[in-house]
C-alpha cells in the first residue's frame, strides 16, 4: 500500500527501534557499509540557510503568538467584560494545536512536508488576521481555534524539515518576521536531487479514526477541568458538565490505545497509525515524552500567569508585562542552543534533560517564595531558571526523537511531542483558571461586585485603595499556589527523567546513521517481498 518514491517531501521512517543494549561512545560503531547506506546529500549552504529562515520564521510566528496573547489576555477580558472566561482564548488555540499535531504529521506523510507546512502556514496567517477583527469573545475563541490548527504544523514541521537535510555547516537561524517567510520557504525548497528518497503514504493508509480519538481524548479532558474551574459554583466538580467530558475523554484514551494495538497487529506497515504504540516500546523516547508533558505544564502556566501578575499586582501595562517575559523567553532560546551544541558531537541528552528539569523545578520553587509585594526583580531572575530549563528539555527531547524512533514514525513522533507539551500546558492553564477563580470566590465576594470582578483594571472601574489591596492579595496568593503546584509537577519530571539513562550509548551521529541504515534494509526487504 506504499506508493512509489517521490521527491518533493522528506523521509518516511524505519521498522525496528534502535535501542542498542551494548553500545557506547567509545565502543563499537556502525560498520562502514552502514555509513555508506546512511549517506545523505548536502544541499548548498545558501539554500539551506534560506530554507531554515523560512521554516523558523513560521515557527517564530507560531510561538510568539502565545506570548502576545498571554500579555493581552487580561486586557481582552476587561474589554469584553468576561474576565473569568478569557482563558478560553488561550485554550482554544492550545487545544486545537494539540488535537491536530498528530493529524498534520500523518497528512505530511501523504502530501509531503513542504505542502503540509505551506497549507498550515496559510491557515495560521489568515486566522491570525481574523482574530484582529473579532467583535466578541465567542468570535475570538472560534478564530483562535482555527488559528491553532495552522499552528500545529508550523511547530512540528519546523523540527522535521531541517533535521532531514544535511547542511555543510551548523544550523543557526535568524531573519525578519512576516509573510515574507512563506515566500522564502517556497523559493528555497531544495531541488529534487538534494532530497532524500522518500516513500509516500496513500490517503487510504491515514488513520482518521485514531486521529479523531486522539483529538477527543485531549480536548474532553482539558475541557472538563477548565469548565469546572471557571464555574462560580463550588459544586461544579460534582456536576455532569465535569464528570461526563472527563469520563468520555478517558474512554477515548482507552479506545485509542486499543485501536492502535489492533491496527498494528492486523496491518503492520500497511497502515499509518495516528498514535503508533510501537514507538513507546523504546524506553528513552517514552521518557522524553513524559518529561515533555510534565515540563509543558509549568512553562505554559508561567507564560500566562506571570504577565497577569505583573499587570494586576505590579500595575504594569500589557506592553511592559510582555517585555518582562523576555528573560524567560531569551533563556529558553539559550537553553535550546546549549543542548544542541553539547549534543552535536557527544550524546549527553540524558544529562540535558535532567539538568533542564532541575532548573525548571528550581525556578518554580523560587517563584513560589515571592511575597505579596511587588518583587518584580526577583521574579525576572527566577523565571530565567525556568526558561533555561525548558530550552534544555525541549531541544534534548527533540534530538532523542530523531535517533530513537524508526524513520517511518518520525513525523508522528514529533507530533506526539508537540501534543503532550501542549496537553501539559493546557492542563496548566486550566489549573491556573481554577485556582484564580477559587481565590476570587473566597476573597473578593462581598468586596467587589460581579461587574467589578469582570472588569478589574478597566478605566471605567474605579476601586478604592482597600479594594485594590484585596485584589492584589488575591492574585498574588493565587500565583503563589500555582507556582507551588508547578514546582511539584516539575520535580516529578526530574525523577522520571532517570528512565532515559543509558550507561552505554552511541553518539548522536552514529545513532542517526544506524536508523538510516535500518530504513534502507527495511525498504530492501519490502522491495524483495513485492
Amino acid at each position: 500500500m506504499i506508493e512509489e518514491p517521490k521527491s518533493d517531501g522528506l523521509h518516511i521512517h524505519p521498522a525496528s527501534k534502535p535501542e542498542p543494549a551494548s553500545c557506547s561512545q567509545t565502543g563499537s560503531s556502525p560498520t562502514e557499509s552502514e555509513y555508506e547506506e546512511a549517506q545523505e546529500f548536502a544541499i548548498p549552504t545558501a539554500r539551506f540557510w534560506g530554507l531554515c529562515v523560512g521554516v523558523l520564521l513560521g515557527l517564530f510566528l507560531s510561538m510568539i503568538d502565545t506570548s502576545i496573547v498571554a500579555t493581552s489576555l487580561h486586557s481582552i477580558g476587561v474589554d469584553f467584560e468576561v474576565l473569568e472566561d478569557v482563558n478560553w482564548v488561550a485554550l482554544a488555540y492550545t487545544l486545537a494545536y494539540l488535537g491536530c499535531a498528530i493529524v498534520f504529521a500523518r497528512i505530511s506523510d501523504v502530501v509531503g512536508r513542504r505542502d503540509a507546512f505551506i497549507a498550515a502556514y496559510i491557515i495560521f496567517f489568515i486566522f491570525s488576521l481574523a482574530c484582529g477583527f473579532a467583535q466578541n469573545l465567542n468570535q475570538l475563541i472560534a478564530f483562535r481555534a482555527l488559528q491553532g490548527i495552522g499552528g500545529s504544523d508550523g511547530s512540528f514541521g519546523s523540527s522535521i524539515i531541517p533535521s532531514q537535510l544535511k547542511p555543510a555547516i551548523a544550523d543557526w537561524f535568524s531573519g525578519p518576521v512576516g509573510f515574507l517567510s512563506l515566500l522564502i520557504f517556497v523559493f528555497t525548497w531544495p531541488k529534487a536531487e538534494y532530497l532524500p528518497n522518500i516513500q509516500r503514504r496513500a490517503w487510504r493508509e491515514v488513520d482518521f479514526f485514531g486521529s479523531f480519538l486522539a483529538i477527543a481524548a485531549a480536548v474532553l479532558i482539558v475541557f472538563s477541568f477548565q469548565n469546572a474551574g471557571t464555574s462560580k459554583s463550588n459544586e461544579a466538580w460534582d456536576t455532569v458538565m465535569f464528570v461526563a467530558p472527563l469520563v468520555c475523554g478517558l474512554v477515548a484514551c482507552f479506545v485509542l490505545v486499543t485501536w492502535q494495538i489492533f491496527i498494528q497487529r492486523r496491518w503492520h506497515d500497511r497502515f499509518a497509525p495516528a498514535f503508533p504504540i510501537s514507538i513507546f516500546k523504546n524506553r528513552v523516547y517514552s521518557t522524553a515524552v513524559i518529561n515533555t508533558l510534565f515540563n509543558g505544564f509549568p512553562y505554559l502556566l508561567l507564560i500566562y500567569a506571570i504577565p497577569l501578575r505583573f499587570q494586576v499586582v505590579s500595575g504594569k501595562s500589557a506592553l511592559i508585562a510582555g517585555i518582562m517575559l523576555l528573560p524567560m523567553l531569551g533563556t529558553s532560546a539559550i537553553g535550546s542552543v546549549i543542548a544542541g551544541k553539547i549534543n552535536a558531537t557527544k550524546n549527553f541528552t540524558f544529562e540535558s534533560l535532567l539538568i533542564g528539569s532541575c532548573f525548571m523545578t528550581l525556578g518554580c520553587g523560587l517563584l513560589a517564595s515571592v511575597s505579596h509585594r511587588s518583587e518584580d526583580a526577583k521574579i525576572l531572575g527566577y523565571m530565567s531558571f525556568c526558561g533555561l530549563g525548558f530550552g534544555l528539555t525541549v531541544a534534548s527531547s527533540t534530538m532523542l526523537s530523531m535517533v530513537e524512533v524508526p524513520m517511518r514514525d518520525y513525523a508522528p513522533a514529533q507530533g506526539i511531542l508537540s501534543q503532550v507539551r501542549l496537553l501539559g500546558g493546557s492542563l496548566g492553564i486550566a489549573a491556573s483558571s481554577a485556582l484564580l477563580n477559587e481565590k476570587s470566590t473566597s476573597y473578593l465576594v462581598g468586596i467587589l461586585s460581579p461587574y467589578e470582578q469582570a472588569t478589574i483594571g478597566s478605566s471605567d472601574t474605579h476601586l478604592s485603595n482597600s479594594q485594590w489591596s484585596a485584589v492584589r492579595h488575591t492574585y498574588s496568593d493565587a500565583f503563589k499556589v500555582e507556582m507551588e503546584i508547578a514546582a511539584v509537577v516539575a520535580a516529578c519530571s526530574v525523577i522520571l527523567t532517570f528512565g532515559s539513562f543509558r550507561k552505554q550509548r552511541f553518539l548522536i551521529a552514529e545513532q542517526r546513521a544506524i536508523i538510516v541504515a535500518q530504513e534502507a534494509a527495511r525498504r530492501s526487504l519490502t522491495t524483495q517481498a513485492v
